[in-house]
């Protein structure tokens, strides 16, 4: 490495367009090429390696205190993900380092991820693929794999930012959907744009919903937010997606609900303890699972890596980043 260069680790390989962009800022950029989640010790251990001045880190790198004692030159994290869940911020805080993230620019891929989860369980997209695919497929037959329309059904949204009033969009102009919605406020745009009914009462919205869609960021207040009791307000006949964070809902009740068929199906793209599944969750066959990839677009994963770019290159040429955590 160029000793007069600043350093900069980032711990996954991402689009070319970000390192790019740093390489061409004068910095000099080691990436971990490897194809796995470094541990906690192997992370302290390559961070240990050269003086770095920033890393650009991925949702799956626990930051904690630990951590940010390997990097006493760093000026900056850059989370190469929409939210701070995965940083203590509070101990970057205390060691003087900036912490910033990629908000706003996966909103677009994030809500059609839900919507295509949501018509692949109205559909039974993937339950027909299988049966297609294992040869019992004789014939055109009347009853077989009914699914449900979705116009005129209440899509309940759980977390109206950026994300929900996306799928808001689509539910209510694409599909004449009813949308209803749970925050902790109110927002007028979704309420005049898409005709929303505001639901201050999670439970409210539960059990009225035909179709749940979970849009809120992990935290303590978040964590098991939907649980054994309130899967149990939900009508049988319906569905729950899941685009968020995977602990917001206690997948082992989930799990439960399903095989019960409290509920009639789930579409989750992030789990309770990724990249693991609860027991029995993989075995079901009203659930569509996705690995994490509901911002998996070429556009969307080109705009991180090049928001997560210029937060470190504002912030080493010193300047305030503009995606910087309070």
């Amino acid at each position: 490495m160029n000793k007069n260069k600043k350093k900069v680790y980032v711990t996954r390989k991402i689009p070319e367009v970000g390192i790019d962009m740093l390489r061409s800022a004068g910095l000099d950029v080691t990436v971990n090429l490897r194809e796995v989640i470094l541990t906690k010790a192997e992370l302290i251990s390559e961070l240990k390696m050269e003086p770095y001045d920033a890393v650009l880190a991925m949702l799956t790198d626990s930051i904690d205190e630990d951590v940010l004692q390997a990097l006493p030159n760093a000026k900056i994290v850059a989370n190469y993900a929409v939210g701070f869940n995965n940083i203590d911020l509070a101990a970057a805080k205390r060691a003087n380092i900036a912490v910033t993230n990629t908000p706003g620019i996966l909103s677009d891929s994030v809500a059609e991820h839900a919507m295509a989860l949501l018509l692949a369980l109205s559909c039974r997209i993937v339950e027909g693929d299988r049966f297609v695919r294992d040869g019992r497929y004789k014939g055109w037959e009347p009853m077989l794999l009914l699914g449900i329309d979705l116009k005129d059904k209440t899509l309940g949204i759980v977390g109206a930012g950026r994300i929900g009033d996306r799928l808001a969009r689509h539910a209510y102009l694409g599909f004449d959907m009813k949308v209803i919605y749970h925050d902790i406020k109110r927002c007028d745009l979704i309420e005049k744009e898409y005709k929303a009914s505001y639901y201050e009462n999670l439970n409210d919205l539960l059990s009225e919903a035909d179709v749940v869609s979970i849009h809120v960021p992990l935290l303590d207040s978040t964590r098991h937010l939907i649980n054994k009791d309130n899967l149990a307000l939900m009508k049988p006949s319906a569905f729950i997606v899941n685009t968020s964070r995977g602990p917001v809902i206690n997948e082992e009740d989930l799990v439960a609900a399903l095989k019960s068929r409290k509920i009639r199906g789930a579409g989750l793209d992030v789990f309770e303890d990724e990249p693991k599944l609860s027991p029995g969750l993989n075995d079901l066959d009203n659930v569509v699972l996705t690995p994490h990839i509901a911002s998996a677009t070429e556009e969307t994963r080109n705009q991180m890596a090049t928001f997560a770019a210029r937060n470190i290159i504002d912030c080493l040429e010193g300047r305030t980043p503009p995606n910087l955590a309070e």
